[in-house]
Formats: C-alpha cells, structure tokens, sequence
C-alpha cells in the first residue's frame, strides 16, 4: 500500500501557497501604489491605449519646454526693443532742443551724448541669450554689430563712417565750394546754372525753376549735364518780383531757393539789386546766385550729404558692400565705386538672406502650430536707429566755419527725421507687436496643454489606478485563504504512516 497521494497534495499545496503569495505581494503593492501594474503589460487590454496617452503627455511636455525656453528668449528680447526705442527717443528729442556749443573737438555737447548711446545701443544688439544673438538671424553664435570705435572710425585698413563722410562731403561740395553747380558770368540779360557732370550722383540736383518777374524766361533743367537758362528780357524786374530754383539733395530730400529783386544798393541775404538796366541786373542775379548757392552748398548739403553716407554705410553687408566714392580725388569724382570688406567696415556681421527676418528663428509649440521670433540687427527699424545717431555722433565743426551753425541746424532735423515714424517704413514697435503675437500664440497654446494634459492625465489615472476598496476586500479574502491554506499544508506536512494508519 502506498501514501503518494500526501505527497502530491503537500506539493500541490506548496504551489498554491507560493501563488496565493505572489498575488499577496501584488495586491499590497497596488494598495500603497494605487497602480494596477508596473508594467504595460500588467494592465492588460488598455495597454496600448496607455502607451498612447504616455506619449500624447510627453509631446505636450516637450511642446511646453520649448515654449519655456523661447518665452525667456522673447522677454529678454521685448526688454531690448524697449530700451532701443527709449534710445531714439532720447537722441531724438536732444536733437530738436540741441545748440551748437561745440568744444574743441568740434562736437556739440548732445553729439557727444549721441556716442554714448550708440555704445550702449551696439551693445544691446548684441545681446546674447541662451548661447543665442538675439539680432543675428540664422547665425545665433555670431556677433550681429561692430564695435562702435570700428564703425565710427575703422581699424587703419577698413574706413570708418566718419571717413566715408568726409570723401562724400568733399565729392557733394565739389572744388568750387558751389555743390557741384556751374555758375558762369551773365552774358548780356541771359545766365545760367548747370551742374558739372552729366549722370553724376554728387552735389545739387537741379529740379525746377519758376519766376514772377515780368518779361523774364526761364528753362530747363534740360540737356546732359543739366542745365537752366533765365533771361530777363529787356525789361528790369520790379522790386519784389522773385525767382524760384529747386534743388535735389544727396539725401533725397529737396530744397528751394529764392531770390527776391530789391532796389536797395545794399541787398540782403537772396535778395539780388535792380540795376540800370536788365544786363546790369542779370549781373547782380549771378552774383546773389553763386552766393545763395554757396551757401546751400556748405549748410543744408553738407547736412544731406552726411545722412546720404550714412545710408550708404549702414545699408551694407557682406554681400551688400557700401557704396563709397570713387576717388581720390574726391573733389572732382563723378562716379561711386562698390567698397570691399578689406577696404571698409561691414557693421552688421549677421545672418543675411532674402528670408523675412521673423523667419529666421521658429520654434513648434503643437502639433500644427509654429511661431516665428526670429530678428537681425540690419532691419529697417533698427538700421535706421543706429545710422541717425552714429551719423549725428560722427560729424564735427570747424571752429571758423561762419555756416557751421547753420549746416548743424541742418543736419540735427534730418537726425530727427530719421528717429521719428513716417508712413510705410517699419518701427520698432512693428517688431514688438510681432514678438507680442508670438509670445499671445505661445501663452495659448501653453494653456491648451495644460487642459490637454490634465485630460490625459486624469483617462490613464482610470487606466492604471488599481481602486483602492476592491483591492483591500481582495487583500483581506486572500489573508483568510492563505492562513487556512497554510494550516491546511502544514498538517500534510506533519503527516506520517503511523499517523495515517
């Protein structure tokens, strides 16, 4: 007779002990966790729909670190544009209410505040965050401006702004101090004036000419070089009767001069005197002339022709390079000749493309949403900042200079002009508003993970969560089933052949 089935109920029941401690484990493990499982696998049919939730959540968790970092960048960079505009507005407003006082180096006391913002505002554009220029496009790791000694005054073998100014003050003014123009003696009761050069950019561009004296005839501008013809007849103008020029500046702004007949021996400032007869006041015409004309030439076009340099210089790039005149001499020159990166200054050493500038810098902030807050220190907005006030800080005066005051006077409107608003051209606040509506897109989307995310989270909380009553009456049910299963074992356990017989 044999007893195997004790032996195969002990072991039986051993494996069932082992079991029923393993799902003990199990069942304590989800009560202090709250988790049905450790693993996808332990949750059984909604697996898949929990590894889809686990990735949806890490997508909007990578979204919102990337809407984090650039919402640090575009702060940082609204900072910038404000102290930027504060800057023009600063320069701006000093330049209306500046006098000239210059000091021994020919500068006035707000030109040389001027420079002490240009530093500060080359510097702003070159602020860097993250390991990132804000202002250089596509090349983040590279500076986007010069330094403001480099761009005011070269480094001996590139030329400076102050440089190309003074080759195109030389070149507008011309030998004759006239701007360029011609203005030969009267020939009888006929004169005229003409510029020197046909199809030359530099000095006084004849636009129109006009009169109201009685019996005279004006013509032009016409012919190559142009020219305008005035003959005043054989009848003597009457006092008052005036004659009307205008001219076209460097700068492309216009200017008009007028001259008015008087019967004084002694005329005044564009006044011309009537003489015995029409030759004799032809005459006195080209002399008023050449004067009213010199004296344009060493005020208001010397103002025009520092803002024109100015455009030329800061307009320049890399690819760009800036327009300088073709000289020396630069007195007589008739043509402007492209500069090379060995021979000038290129102030913006940023990116450059065709690309709009927001384009350069783009960060995805959902599924289907990206933004764009890329800017380059050579924008319109902000080029034109720094060509004002570097061009305002780098002109200077000669202390014996009678029109120095007068071509100041000239030079500190168009400065103004320059950090003022006009109609179709870009300011800064334009830029502001792009950022702005990048940092509004941002903020949206941020919030609309946050909802997402709490979605999700609270769907794979349902998938996961082990509740908590049921696992307790399961962990309860299971002490009582594995103390009797045990008692249970350990009674087969004791069981010998005596005690079975």
């Amino acid at each position: 007779m044999t007893i195997s089935s004790i032996g195969n109920r002990s072991a039986l029941s051993m494996q069932m002990l082992t079991q029923m401690r393993r799902q003990l484990d199990d069942l304590q493990r989800q009560l202090g966790t709250g988790k049905k499982a450790d693993t996808y696998a332990g949750i059984g049919l909604n697996r898949g729909l929990a590894v889809t939730l686990n990735n949806q959540i890490a997508t909007l968790a990578s979204f919102d670190a990337s809407i984090e970092r650039v919402a640090v960048r575009l702060t940082i960079a609204q900072t910038t544009l404000g102290q930027i505009g504060d800057i023009g507005r600063q320069v701006k407003n000093s330049a209306i209410n500046s006098k000239f006082d210059p000091d021994g180096a020919g500068q006035t006391t707000d030109q040389r505040a001027a420079g002490d913002q240009l530093d500060l505002l080359l510097g702003l554009l070159n602020t860097q965050i993250d390991n990132r220029y804000l202002f250089s496009g596509k090349t983040v790791d590279q500076l986007p401006v010069e330094s403001p000694a480099h761009i005011l005054d070269g480094d001996g073998a590139r030329a400076g702004l102050r440089q190309m100014i003074a080759e195109r003050q030389q070149a507008d003014l011309g030998a004759s101090g006239l701007g360029r123009l011609v203005i030969p003696a009267a020939v009888g009761t006929t004169l005229s004036i003409a510029e020197d050069a046909a199809g030359s950019p530099f000095g006084l561009k004849l636009a129109a000419v006009t009169t109201t004296m009685t019996g005279a005839t004006v013509g032009g501008p016409a012919g190559a070089p142009p020219a305008i013809s005035i003959d005043l007849g054989a009848t003597n103008p009457t006092a008052g009767s005036t004659i009307k020029l205008s001219f076209t500046l460097p700068d492309g702004t216009t200017t008009d001069l007028t001259l008015t007949a008087t019967n004084s021996a002694t005329p005044g400032p564009n006044e011309f005197s009537i003489g015995a007869n029409s030759t004799a006041t032809a005459a006195n015409l080209q002399a008023a002339l050449a004067t009213a004309v010199g004296g344009i030439a060493s005020t208001t076009l010397m103002a025009a022709s520092a803002m024109a340099a100015g455009e030329a210089f800061f307009s320049a790039d890399a690819d760009n390079p800036p327009q300088r005149v073709d000289g020396p001499p630069f007195d007589s020159a008739t043509a402007l000749i492209a500069g090379t990166s060995a021979n000038s200054v290129i102030w913006y050493t940023g990116e450059i493309s065709a690309d709009p500038a927001r384009s350069t810098a783009t960060v995805r902030i959902d599924t289907s949403m990206t933004v764009s807050y890329g800017m380059r220190a050579n924008e319109e907005a902000l080029r034109l900042a720094v060509q004002s006030i570097a061009v305002f800080a780098a002109v200077s005066y000669s202390a014996g200079d009678p029109q120095a005051d007068a071509s100041y006077q000239a030079l500190k409107q168009r400065v103004a002009a320059g950090l003022g608003t006009a109609p179709g051209r870009q300011k800064i606040e334009d830029i502001e508003a792009d950022l702005a509506n990048a940092q509004t897109a941002m903020a949206g989307a941020s919030e609309r993970h946050q909802q997402a995310n709490s979605s999700l989270q609270g769907l794979l909380e349902s998938i996961r969560a082990a509740p908590q009553e049921e696992v307790a009456a399961q962990l309860l049910a299971l002490q009582t089933s594995l103390q009797a299963s045990l008692q249970v074992t350990a009674l087969l356990l004791r069981t010998s052949l005596i005690n079975y017989l």
